[in-house]
This record gives structure tokens, sequence and C-alpha cells, in this order.
């Protein structure tokens, strides 16, 4: 898809607890855009494939179950939330056992197939504030707003416990980064942003002010 074909797409990437989801969804209420949050897409499937009682190894299982999923979406206050098979999980996306297999699940190319197609799809109605890993390389990869958005692992550990999660910082980086599909990366042109000493409205702020410096017209 070129950009021409589609509405505008501000891209946020970054690693676990960079700050990068609280980030774009102010951004997005900031310029009036729609918020979505791949993180939580990828997450939806992986407890749809644990609820069915497939070993998330199984790459083969998990192509051939996501091939029965029916997807949809709904807005609401300017966000996109994911359904599957009308169902909305948001409340059940980081329990433990999400949090423990989203990264294996993530793996799997027909996975990222069917949910990169729908973030292309929503974006020809909307124009998008997307976070994620790969929205910048790959997914948007032609969006001339590009952000990664990182911190310490030091910093990204603190706030990742005071969520209450308990998945392991280390871990999904190692597993983000060397996935062979559409690994964790900075994209290129991508602007980085550290948020280890910055609040989130410190950072907006910043995005708002390059975007500006691109002729960004809001």
């Amino acid at each position: 898809m070129q950009a021409q074909d589609r509405h505008r797409v501000i891209a946020i990437d970054g690693p676990a607890a960079s700050g990068k989801s609280s980030v774009a969804r102010q951004l997005a209420r900031r310029l009036g855009f729609t918020y979505v949050n791949s993180g939580a897409m990828y997450r939806a499937v992986t407890w749809w494939v644990l609820n069915a009682g497939i070993d998330p190894s199984d790459k083969h299982r998990i192509a051939e179950f996501i091939a029965t999923l029916s997807f949809g979406g709904v807005l609401r206050e300017r966000e996109l939330y994911l359904l599957i098979d009308n169902v909305d999980l948001t409340e059940h996306l980081h329990e433990d056992w999400v949090n423990s297999e989203v990264s294996r699940v993530s793996t799997v190319p027909e996975v990222r197939q069917v949910l990169v197609q729908r973030m292309r799809d929503y974006a020809q109605k909307n124009d998008l504030v997307v976070e994620g890993r790969d929205i910048g390389s790959v997914v948007f990869s032609d969006t001339p707003y590009k952000f990664y958005i990182d911190a310490t692992p030091e910093v990204r550990a603190q706030r990742r416990a005071a969520q209450g999660h308990r998945d392991e910082i280390a871990r999904r980086d190692q597993a983000d980064s060397s996935r062979a599909t559409s690994p964790l990366v900075v994209a290129k042109y991508a602007e980085v942003i550290d948020s280890s000493n910055l609040t989130v409205e410190q950072v907006v702020d910043e995005i708002v002010r390059r975007l500006g410096e691109k002729q960004f017209d809001r």
C-alpha cells in the first residue's frame, strides 16, 4: 500500500515498557487521530491460541487455526479495538499466560500477515497513530512520520513492575529483536526519542515539535 492510497499514519515503535503505548494514545488524542495498539492485537490472537489448547511452538497448527477466525474491529473514543469472532478480549490481554507466550505466537508469519493487513485496512478510513514493534519498518514503511521510543532497560523494568506485569524485559527484548519475521529494529528514517527521563507529555510535545519540522498539517 502506498501513502497516497490511505490516510496519514504516524508510526510509533519501541521495545516493551518504553512508554510507546501511553505516548501514542496521548498523541492520537492531541491530533484527533485514531489510536491503534498493534501489541493488543497480537495479544488477542495469543489468548485465542492458548484458549484453544494449541502449543504456542506449533506454528503450523497456529497458522491453520488463525485461518478459521473472523476478524473485525470496533471504534471507541477514537481507539480501535480488535474483535475476534466478535469478542473483545481487552480485559484478558495481560494475563500471565499471554505475557509468557505472545512473543512466540507473534513470530508466526501467518499471524503477522493477517494483522498487518488488518492495520492497513484501518488506514483506508482513518488517520492513525499506530504503535508496535514493526510499524515503521514493515506495516507502514512508507510513512514519513516514524518515531522510535526507547528507554534504558532499568527504567523499562521498573515501569513494567509498576504496571503489575511479570514478564521479563530482557527475554522479551531478545525474542522481539531476534525473530526471523519482522524483528524489532529502528526503522529507516525513524527519529529516536529516549523517554527514560521524560514524562509522557514531554515525549508527545517533542513528537509534535518534530512533526512541525516535517510540515505536518494538523
